[in-house]
């Protein structure tokens, strides 16, 4: 037998830490262990703090924007200068020029990285006040900045946002009025009086425009955060009814497969012991065992297809509860006529009952809120090997075509004919002259073979 290999070197403890385990001999160091699991955390939480994550045509569309600002601002700039003067010397025109890096490269990232951007503009701000230079169309990036710290950035850059709206409106005071102000200095009252009147309305007014960038953004947010909301809430609802619909199954599939189980045991049970002595009772016992198989086999398909139909709470129905079923149509104001012939010549197979109901419940509700009223005839004939379902109403000229409106419930059209074909059935939807005709023929011995 070959030695063992130890994991003694330092490439080799590495490697062991990276493939999750360490052959027996040396376990790597802890030092190692840490260096592997508890610095990266930080890192990347520290990444996720600054960066978002965008979808690549999203970057894209941010890139192209802010391409597209700085080429328009470059232009505004060369018609201030050539048009008004405004730099007038030759390097505050350069600065000009150059403020357009900042704020473009804001706007690039202002939704991938809003603390970088946030922290860009404010870089422009103050290149362009040390520059001395007045307010510039460049300046609207400050407004786009301040809307995406306020609509996607952290808690924390939601707040900083807010702070720099404040700050930036009494940085912007200052530096329009200190001209002004060392010229009020040794000036009359009144001069002094405007001095405070123009500052304070432009201090309002600088607030105003950015605290409502801002605002607009924290509106976006709470949108955000409350269709996120709803969305979770959905998502928990939709885990749980799953959760609930799967509990209830098994128990159906208890109640209904286990009885038949017990026949199928007993009567195979039976026929072992009488095949020799007894062949009738023995060929008595197979078809026992084959009627109860089929009944059995119907029943798991239609539990089974509740994995992805809702049937709602409490047990499933039966024929036994069309009287009510028909009872609640005609108190809702449909004017039903029932024929039954001939009756069911004994108990049929719990999936066909419930195929049956759910079909004349879709095909009655459907009638009642797609039908042009008067008399909706409902069919039922239940023959040795079959029943034959058959409801006809009225069609509302609105609703001749089916394949739009003509829904109902969760599955509406769609549903019925899943429902006929899971235990073997077909199923006919649609108009035959002026009615609207649903008829559907289910088996009610379900052949091996049939459709699941």
């Amino acid at each position: 037998m070959p030695p063992v290999r130890t994991a003694t070197g330092p490439s080799d403890r590495r490697r062991a830490v990276r493939c999750g385990a360490v052959r027996a001999g040396a376990p790597a160091s802890p030092q190692g262990i840490h260096r592997q699991t508890d610095v990266a955390p930080p890192v990347l939480a520290y990444r996720r703090s600054v960066f978002r994550s965008l979808t690549r045509p999203q970057l894209a569309t941010d890139v192209s924007v802010s391409v597209a600002f700085a080429a328009l601002m470059l232009l505004f700039t060369f018609v201030g200068v050539l048009g008004t003067g405004i730099p007038s010397d030759r390097v505050s025109a350069i600065v000009a020029v150059l403020l357009l890096v900042p704020f473009s490269a804001a706007v690039a990232l202002r939704r991938l990285s809003p603390p970088v951007a946030l922290a860009l503009a404010w870089v422009g701000a103050i290149l362009q006040m040390l520059a001395q230079l007045p307010p510039l169309p460049v300046d609207i990036a400050i407004f786009a900045v301040l809307y995406t710290c306020a609509a996607y950035g952290s808690n924390r850059v939601f707040w900083l946002g807010f702070a720099s709206s404040i700050a930036g409106a009494l940085t912007i005071t200052v530096y329009l009025l200190v001209p002004s102000a060392m010229y009020s200095i040794t000036a009359a009252g009144d001069e002094l009086t405007y001095l405070l009147v123009t500052g304070t309305m432009l201090f309002v007014a600088s607030v105003f425009g950015l605290l409502l960038a801002w605002t607009v953004g924290a509106l976006v947010r709470v949108g955000m955060r409350a269709r996120g909301n709803a969305e979770a809430q959905r998502r928990a609802e939709a885990r749980a009814t799953a959760e609930f619909e799967r509990n209830r199954i098994a128990r159906d599939m208890h109640d209904v497969v286990a009885h038949s189980l017990a026949v199928v045991i007993a009567q195979a049970d039976g026929a072992r012991y009488a095949a020799a002595a007894d062949p009738a009772a023995a060929a008595t016992s197979l078809q026992t065992i084959s009627t109860t198989a089929r009944s059995a086999l119907s029943d798991v398909r239609m539990l089974l297809t509740q994995l992805r139909h809702s049937e709602g709470e409490g047990p499933q129905p039966t024929v036994a509860e069309l009287e009510v079923l028909y009872a609640q149509v005609r108190a809702a104001g449909l004017d039903l006529r029932v024929d039954v012939d001939p009756s069911p010549p004994g108990e049929p197979p719990a999936a066909v009952q419930i195929a049956v109901y759910r079909i004349l419940q879709e095909a009655l509700t459907n009638a009642m809120r797609h039908g042009a009223g008067g008399t909706v005839d409902v069919s039922l004939s239940w023959l040795a090997d079959r029943v034959e379902v058959r409801v006809r109403n009225p069609l509302s000229p609105s609703t001749v075509d089916t394949t739009g409106p003509m829904r109902s419930g969760g599955h509406g059209l769609i549903g019925m004919r899943e429902r006929a074909q899971l235990i073997g059935g077909s199923i006919e939807i649609g108009p035959v002259g002026s009615d609207f005709v649903v008829a559907a023929t289910l088996p009610v011995g379900a052949p091996l073979g049939g459709g699941a």
